[in-house]
């Protein structure tokens, strides 16, 4: 018998004995070890707190990034969680550089003192391809940064050499994936995400006097991704949406094809009434330029999640569409509660299933 074999024989054994023991002793020893569970997420959490504690002392530059993941997960929380560590930790913002793309400075005002673009380091098609790859190989494809690698290493020394800072510390996303993400699994209470960030409702610092768009108009931003699938129906469903929204005011649609990630924006401006901003947008503008048109606008509908989270705390009452929410319950759940604790804009998501489920589709239309 090979050592597999005896190891597999051995825990099958073991599991037929705790399957034939009193049921009582099951559930015992089922909540003992969820309990030693929860308390190791707990130590890894106070873990993670003392290096923010660390890594605040003293008066270095602290470079903030770099930011390589959705842009959903950076408004909702990795803002609203550098505004915490700033003031739980006396940082200044003199201290601070940020580091994100496509012109996010405005979304980062009044927390860094300096901001670094990724565009002006590298190209879009060069960081869309390592990022691509360094998300197979750490995050399994997925949107997140739980470790810092080998892109991130190297997009840091540019920075440092670009600003001259050599001494600088670094407060990398995987400090705040690491510490919520037990708490997006249930595994954590929500308190823990609650106190260690600030959300607060606030106004764009960024004039938009130079964008040919209407006074009056509502922003649109529908794209493919894990919230929202580009079936026919979905797709038929949104152009009759688009089409009612486009009679109510101008449509301006926020849909910009750099292919820096894997998001597809939905082709709408064929309608009557709806054009698109794409034209006023670049790689290294294209967030900054929505941003400002989101600002600007009387609503925002958009895909459920990316800045549909940022829309309400700009005072932009939001309607935010999905149909599937497998991966939005907890960002659903933060949106909403946070929203709600500093007044900021409605907040509306929009069940496309609920939509068809009550044949309200087509109501209306012509």
């Amino acid at each position: 018998m090979s050592g597999f074999d005896a190891v597999r024989n051995l825990g099958l054994k073991a599991a037929r004995r705790l399957q034939a023991a009193p049921k009582p002793l099951v559930r015992m020893m089922r909540r003992q070890a969820r309990a030693r569970e929860h308390e190791a997420f707990r130590r890894d959490a106070e873990a993670i707190d003392s290096s923010i504690a660390q890594l605040a002392r003293g008066t270095s530059p602290i470079i903030v990034g770099p930011w390589l993941a959705e842009v959903g997960y950076e408004v909702l929380y990795w803002i609203p969680f550098l505004r915490w560590l700033q003031d739980a930790h006396g940082i200044s913002s003199e201290r601070v550089v940020v580091v994100s793309r496509g012109g996010m400075e405005s979304a980062y005002a009044g927390l860094a003192g300096r901001y670094v673009d990724l565009f002006d380091l590298i190209t879009p098609h060069d960081l869309a391809t390592r990022n691509l790859q360094r998300r197979a190989a750490a995050e399994g494809g997925g949107q997140k940064q739980s470790s810092s690698s080998t892109l991130d290493d190297e997009l840091l020394e540019m920075v440092r050499a670009r600003l001259d800072i050599g001494g600088a510390r670094v407060c990398h996303p995987s400090l705040m994936f690491r510490l919520f993400r037990e708490v997006w699994h249930g595994n954590l209470p929500m308190d823990v995400l609650w106190r260690r960030t600030r959300y607060e409702a606030a106004r764009l610092p960024i004039t938009t006097t130079s964008f040919a768009v209407p006074n009056e108009f509502i922003a649109v931003k529908l794209y493919s991704g894990p919230a929202l699938s580009m079936s026919d129906r979905t797709r038929g469903s949104l152009r009759q949406l688009v089409a009612k929204v486009a009679a109510v005011a101008p449509v301006v649609l926020l849909d910009v094809d750099l292919g820096v990630d894997e998001h597809r924006d939905l082709e709408l401006d064929d309608l009557p009434g709806v054009t698109s901003a794409r034209s006023l947008m670049d790689a290294r503008t294209n967030l900054g330029v929505q941003l400002a048109l989101v600002a600007r606008s009387r609503f925002f509908l958009s895909t459920c999640g990316g800045l549909a989270w940022l829309a309400p705390f700009l005072g932009v009452p939001t309607v935010a569409v999905y149909d599937t929410d497998h991966l939005l319950a907890p960002h659903l759940l933060v949106a909403r509660q946070a929203g709600a604790r500093v007044g900021a804009a409605e907040f509306s998501p929009l069940d496309l299933r609920a939509v068809a489920r009550l044949g309200l589709e087509g109501v209306g239309s012509a």
